[in-house]
């Protein structure tokens, strides 16, 4: 029985002649990574299957077999520093829907394997194809693994309302010259002392957080197709429409034009998907589903 009441029938485990193994997550994946029968088969299939995956803390299980050592990976972001904690040699990366390194492929926590699912289809069968399966399953957009999990200031949360406050204010000063100094001034302490808390409040550095906003703001304007790289990176402090760009293949691991023209075929797409939908007037549609009015 399953934690949410759903029966779920065990199979013995078959021969490994499968093409894809994929390890599920829950709140038994920590337990099941210190058995040694388990991580012992996980080890032997790794090397025999074409392709392995994880979806949410599975990433645990796959862990412990050492085959994400040296790899890049991503996990449930609540369990992202614990992995990263106890699994020095894996480069997490807690912000990724999902991730795909090699023959391994991990996903974040819950609806991210939907996201992951998608894409191991779009690898095998193609666009058409994984587009069709998310109509089925009322999912509008095949997310990109590079989208963040959280919003960077939704994860932030400081404690101290100063610097809620403060994260605000580089949002709405995003096109401007935004330094260490001047942030500090704001908030009435020296550089050196406003470094060090707003680390420990926010979790990364000024200038990582300051990139981390500019990037988000970049990509909302990129996806609404309205303005030019060109104006959207003047617009958003980023100065130059190439250093946009190095950014968003940096982080998101995606170019600007791949993400405008990702979002101008879901557009595409939704008008086509509701036009064929009865009774969709009374209902709010929205990325990942619909959610009646």
């Amino acid at each position: 029985m399953s934690s949410c009441g759903v029966a779920v029938t065990a199979v013995p485990w078959l021969p490994m002649d499968y093409d894809t193994l994929v390890i599920v997550g829950g709140p038994g994946a920590s337990a099941i990574a210190e058995c040694a029968s388990v991580i012992n088969y996980v080890r032997r299939a790794s090397a025999q299957v074409r392709r392995l995956a994880s979806v949410c803390s599975g990433a645990f299980v796959l862990a412990k077999t050492g085959v994400l050592n040296g790899r890049r990976a991503t996990t449930h972001w609540n369990r992202a520093a614990e992995l990263a904690r106890n699994y020095p040699k894996i480069k997490v990366e807690p912000d990724y829907i999902y991730i795909c390194d090699g023959k391994i492929w991990t996903s974040a926590g819950i609806t991210a394997g939907i996201d992951l699912t998608l894409a191991l289809i779009g690898e095998d069968l193609g666009h058409v194809v994984a587009s069709q399966v998310a109509q089925q399953l009322v999912v509008y957009f095949r997310r990109p693994g590079g989208y963040s999990q959280k919003s960077s200031l939704l994860t932030a949360e400081p404690f101290n309302e100063v610097f809620t406050e403060l994260m605000g204010w580089i949002r709405e000063h995003i096109a401007e010259v935004i330094t260490v100094e001047r942030l500090a001034c704001r908030v009435a302490m020296s550089p050196r002392n406003f470094s060090r808390i707003f680390r420990r409040e926010i979790g990364v550095t000024p200038a990582k957080a300051i990139e981390q906003i500019r990037l988000e703001v970049a990509r909302e304007r990129v996806e609404q197709g309205r303005d030019s790289f060109e104006q959207i990176a003047a617009n958003v402090g980023f100065k130059s429409a190439d250093r946009m760009r190095d950014a968003f293949l940096r982080i998101l691991r995606e170019s600007p034009q791949s993400i405008r023209h990702r979002a101008h075929l879901y557009h595409e797409w939704k008008k086509s998907f509701e036009g064929n939908q009865p009774g969709t007037e009374h209902a709010h549609w929205q990325r990942g589903g619909a959610v009646a009015d």
